[in-house]
């Protein structure tokens, strides 16, 4: 910027301000390097000129083009650390309308609606929407940019301010409601100060809730209105990731917002645009810090359970009148997603979300960790409700009937899942097997039924049942079904275990030779072994009592332990 510019906008030539801060804002819009305003102290002289017309009323005209040219300063994070700004975070607290406000916030959304009943507020025309909006854009970026500046935010209660105004029932243009939300996710994000404010002393959760809910009801949602939600989802997972509350009152709150969740899951569950899937994702990471007593929120019974079995009992009492009348009605139909008297919609919207995902990650080979967040609720929802792990495992684990590929081959939940098992990134691999093992009822059996042994073995050693013993203190409902189909019976025989499919059956080389031969092979090999073992490159081992591998002193052990092996084998059979 020329000198001549420089003095103009000091001196406060309203003529020439509109033309200077135009070329200037156009020319920088897009700048990221301010070196070249660090010579002459050219950034701190501009940054005190525009200031100087931010705090004078009478040019208020011209503070929307002003607060342009500060977001563009604010990005200077070096200049931000080295000048003593305090003065300007307070005047743009003061234009964004969110400094310390005589009114305190009320416990509830319900108090604040009274409240604003007997102190209305004025309505900001479009034009001090416009400069609330950017005074919100320079202070998104100063929260970023300084931890001075975050803590400062906090001291004027500017948390306060902004959740009166997004709770009031005063509507606002979108911009403002999504800087507010975006000033808000930055604070919550890097300050964890704000993050206990806001859930404990000002019952944020509740609030933003409610907000949710509100937004959920209208009939239309733009795109604009999409990003809002987002961002507030944002901010309610940084709220819920450490929560301070009592384990009472929190579940009270969490079992609320999961009603209002499971309600978003299934208007925006078709994931039919991008937007839609970027609120269902965000979603499902707000689920993730939810407790899974709280989960079973997202399923409800079906609008007709109750109904059909008030009908059933009506019509057993009056069978012999029903008979001499005719035919008794028919019971309505019950939701279309309708299982076991649940209607679990949204759990197919999860599983939705999966399949899209997993066929994305093929595609594009994104990072697994993506895929973490949606394992983590439906494991919680496995674990935490009898209804839900019955439908996930329906889904997930259908009863087999084709086994002469290996479980990890095909396109199927299950084979994506197997293929997870042997990842070496722990979290998915470790989020599979546990899914896949609660929706066997944590019964070894038959997690090699479906996975095969060599998948699960790693899940087997963590958890100590490498010898397929059962798992102590499960608690599980007893009324599974055989699953079996006729298709898997006829093949049973045949499955390799550790493959978890039928292999081939090929010729082996031993047919040929005499039992003095083998023996003298089996011989060889075991002195073979031993030479290994001696030389630390093997270290042979057995399973113990607990289930975890021992080293062997000898290699012959494992003959001395092979009758208690195959006792121990058939009594399993």
């Amino acid at each position: 910027m020329e000198a001549e510019h420089l003095k103009r906008l000091e001196a406060k030539e309203a003529d020439h301000i509109p033309a200077i801060l135009g070329e200037f804002n156009t020319k920088n819009a897009d700048l990221l390097v301010f070196d070249s305003f660090r010579t002459d102290n050219l950034w701190h002289e501009l940054w005190l000129a525009i200031f100087g017309i931010l705090e004078d009323q009478r040019l208020s005209h011209l503070h929307t083009q002003c607060l342009n040219t500060v977001r563009i300063l604010t990005r200077d994070e070096f200049s931000l650390q080295t000048n003593y700004i305090e003065q300007e975070v307070n005047t743009l607290l003061k234009l964004a309308r969110i400094e310390a406000g005589s009114l305190k916030l009320p416990a509830t959304p319900d108090e604040l609606k009274q409240q604003e009943r007997e102190e209305p507020q004025q309505e900001p025309s479009q034009a001090q929407s416009e400069v609330i909006a950017e005074a919100l854009k320079c202070l998104c970026n100063l929260v970023y940019q300084s931890s001075d500046c975050r803590r400062q935010c906090l001291r004027q209660h500017c948390l306060d301010a902004i959740l009166k105004r997004v709770a009031s029932s005063m509507r606002h243009p979108c911009a403002l409601e999504y800087y507010d939300m975006k000033l808000l996710f930055l604070l919550t994000a890097l300050e964890p100060a704000a993050r206990s404010r806001l859930q404990i002393d000002l019952n944020g959760l509740t609030y933003m809730t409610k907000w949710l809910d509100d937004k959920l009801g209208e009939e239309s949602v733009g795109e604009e209105q999409l990003n809002i939600i987002c961002e507030l989802l944002k901010v309610m997972f940084n709220v819920t990731s450490a929560p301070d509350k009592s384990p009472n009152e929190y579940e009270i709150q969490s079992l609320h917002l999961t009603g209002v969740l499971r309600e978003l899951l299934l208007r925006f569950g078709d994931l039919a645009t991008d937007k839609d899937r970027a609120v269902v994702t965000h979603a499902i990471n707000l689920l993730t810090n939810i407790s899974g007593s709280c989960l079973t929120e997202l399923t409800l019974r079906c609008s007709n359970a109750e109904l059909e079995s008030h009908k059933e009992k009506e019509q057993e009492n009056e069978k012999e009148k029903d008979t001499e009348a005719g035919a008794s009605a028919k019971p309505r139909e019950c939701c279309s997603q309708c299982f076991e008297k649940r209607n679990v919609r949204s759990l197919d919207v999860l599983l939705g979300y999966l399949r899209q995902s997993l066929a994305q990650q093929e595609a594009e080979a994104s990072s697994h960790e993506l895929l973490s967040p949606v394992l983590t609720v439906l494991v919680k929802c496995a674990r935490s409700d009898r209804v839900m792990r019955h439908y996930l495992r329906q889904e997930i684990l259908p009863p087999l009937r084709d086994v002469s590929q290996r479980p990890e081959v095909g396109l199927e939940l299950r084979n994506h899942l197997c293929r997870f098992l042997t990842l070496p990134a722990m979290i998915l691999r470790d989020l599979s097997a546990e899914l896949l093992f609660v929706l066997c009822k944590e019964n070894v059996g038959r997690m090699i039924k479906y996975t095969g042994y060599g998948n699960a073995a790693g899940l087997f050693a963590k958890r100590g049942i490498l010898d397929c013993r059962r798992v102590e203190g499960t608690d599980y409902s007893s009324d599974s079904e055989d699953s079996d189909t006729e298709e898997y019976k006829q093949q049973q025989q045949g499955i390799n275990p550790v493959l978890g499919c039928v292999e081939p059956r090929s010729k082996s080389h031993l047919d040929d030779i005499s039992e003095e031969q083998k023996e003298y092979e089996a011989m060889q090999l075991v002195n073979l072994i031993e030479q290994l073992r001696q030389g630390g490159i093997v270290k042979p081992a057995m399973i113990d009592k607990d289930g975890r591998p021992q080293p062997l002193e000898h290699i012959l052990q494992l003959q001395e332990e092979l009758p208690q092996q195959q006792l121990d084998q058939k009594r399993k059979t």
